[in-house]
Formats: C-alpha cells, structure tokens, sequence
C-alpha cells in the first residue's frame, strides 16, 4: 500500500498567516505564537508563527513554509509580512526582500505590480479583516527568494527580483504520479459507478470552475487530470464512455496539439511556441516579447481571439479524437474563465 504524501501549504497561505500576526502586534498582542486563518474553502487552519514583533513604522511576523512531501524550492523559506497602517485606502501590497515585481503582460497581476497572486491576495485580506477594519500596507518578503527564483520560470516570465506568492487554495498538493494515476482511475470508475457517460476533463481549478460557470454539471462529472493527459486518455478510451468534454487554459491544453500527452512544465515544452504557430498560420500578428500564453491573447483584438482561440481548440480536439473513439469536445477559457474558443459538439453538456 502506498504511504499518504503530507500535504503542505503555499506561500499565499504563509503570507496570510504573517500577516494576521504582525496586525495582531500592530493592534497591541503580544506572544503570537500561532494564527488561525480562513482558507478559500471556508475551512480555518491554525499555523505557527516563527516570530512577531514590533518593527519600524508597524509590525512584522513570519511562518516556516511547509511543503509537506512536495518537492518546492520554497519549502523551508520564511515567509514575512511586514504591516503599517497606510491612509491610501484598503489593504495595499508591496514586495518586500525576494519577492518579485512583474514586468511584463500576461500574468494574473499587472506589470509593475508586486507578484502576490489574486488567490493570495484575497486571502491576506480576509486574514487581516478578522483583525482590524484599518487601511494597511503589506509587504511581503522572503529572505533569499532572488536566488530560490533563479531556480523556477520566474526571471523567463519577467518576474523580477525574487519569487511570486501562489496559490489558489492555500493547500500544496504533493506530486505523485502512480498515486495520481490510481485516482484517476479511480475518479473513472466513480463516474461510472454514479451513471455519468459523458466526464469533463479539466487540468485543474481554473478549468473547472470555468466549466461549472458554463455548463451544468454533477459533481462527479468533472475530473481534474493534473498533467497526465496521455495515461486518463488512454484509460477513457477503454471505458464505458459516450463522450469527453475538455475545459481548460490554452498554456496546458494547447500543448496537446503537438502530441504533448504529459503536460508538466519541466517534461514538456511551453505552449506558448505552439500559440505563436497557430496565430501565423492564420496570419495573426502577436505582440512580440509577450512571455505568456495569456499575454499573447489578451493582446489580441476581439476578433482575432477569437479566431485564434477556436483554432486551437480546434488542433487539441484533432489530437485527442486520434487518440479515443468517443466524441470529443474541447472548451479553451482565459484565466478569469472567460469563453476564448471550442470545437465539437458541448450541447451535451449545457
């Protein structure tokens, strides 16, 4: 039997936890030792606290970053957040030491915007809140995180000087690819088992919140594949199926076009080299130097878009419909969840 991998938690999770300490110390507590914070989910998850104290112009605190079995560069590294009332409104972000600044289109932030995701964001905010209504400034820093950033594709998507703040449900999910492959068998045969002929693949959350948005769906109707697109195709072709639909992010399921059938950053090549082949042969000009899938679309025209966006639903589905006999369809969204482009037939499914 294979051991349970520990689960970890990201380093939004970690900033939010810093802060809500530092706002506590700001607010006049002192041996903060432990916060419990509210996680996207509506769970609630007690983290230590490495240190609070008082600092120059506010309060600072920082957590330990745990990976649990989950192979991150940042597992070990502290996470800081320093907080400081501020009179510009809300809660403001700032990079401290090791976190980068983003320099250029495409990510979930703008350019010039310290590289805190919107998942982390919203969960410092809603740590803070349960502490103090105060307009605040947070600055998160990791000690270290230039050199920790040199190790991942940060400097290639123009996030510079340090690391970004992730993560979408506070929750690091250890990477095991037989575990991984046992629930997606498993994940099969329970939509099986519950009378669903016609499963919607998703890479992750973003696809299938997205496909929640624009479909009706059970809650056992949709499966996440994470990146093992090759070995849940092959499984799907032998099962009882009648149909497949696909909903996803074009910078994972664009990579399928060229016969990438595991689509994990570090064993496959990015698709943005696949994007930039289909938008020339429909002779679209992208913007030059966009790093990111998501930049080179949100560059384009409306029009243009979605031509592009069609075609490369369009190159997925001839590639998944050589690999299955069922009928497939393919939905490619945006970051937000936004309608880029499909192919096939998804009435089924509305």
């Amino acid at each position: 039997m294979t051991a349970e991998l520990r689960t970890g938690f990201t380093t939004g999770a970690c900033a939010a936890a810093a802060a809500k300490a530092a706002a506590l110390v700001l607010g006049g507590a002192r041996d903060v030792t432990a916060v419990e914070i509210p996680f996207p989910d509506g769970t609630r998850v007690d983290l230590p606290v490495a240190f609070a104290r008082i600092s120059e112009g506010g309060a600072e605190a920082a957590v330990k970053k745990y990976a649990g079995d989950d192979p991150d560069v940042t597992d070990g590294a502290l996470v800081v957040a320093s907080v400081a009332r501020d009179p510009s409104g809300d809660v403001v972000f700032a990079a401290g030491e090791g976190v980068g600044t983003v320099t250029k289109s495409g990510l979930q932030v703008p350019p010039g915007e310290p590289a805190i995701n919107p998942g982390p964001r919203g969960m410092i905010r809603a740590a803070v809140r349960e502490v103090t209504p105060d307009d605040l400034r947070i600055t998160v820093s990791i000690p270290g995180g230039r050199e920790l950033a040199a190790k991942t594709f940060n400097p290639r998507l123009g996030v510079q000087g340090g690391l970004s703040i992730l993560g979408t449900t506070g929750r690091v999910r250890p990477f095991s690819v037989p575990a991984l492959r046992e629930a997606l068998s498993c994940a099969l045969d329970v939509a099986l088992a519950c009378g669903v002929r016609a499963p919607v693949l998703v890479p992750g959350h973003i696809g299938e919140r997205a496909a929640r948005r624009h479909f009706v769906l059970t809650d056992e109707q949709v499966i996440h594949v994470g990146n093992e697109w090759g070995f849940m195709l092959s499984r799907a072709a032998g099962r009882n199926l009648d149909r497949l639909l696909l909903v996803g992010h074009p910078g994972k399921l664009a990579k399928l076009a060229d016969g990438e059938w595991d689509t994990h950053s570090n064993r496959s090549p990015a698709a943005l080299d696949t994007v930039c082949r289909l938008a020339s042969d429909l002779g679209i000009t992208l913007e030059p130097g966009t790093p990111t899938v998501e930049g080179v679309l949100e560059a384009l025209g409306k029009e243009a878009r979605q031509q592009l966006g069609s075609a490369m639903a369009r190159a997925v589905r001839g590639a998944i419909q050589a690999r299955v006999p069922q009928s497939a369809a393919v939905v490619l969204v945006n970051m937000k969840g936004d309608w880029l482009g499909s192919d096939g037939d998804v009435s089924p499914w509305q």
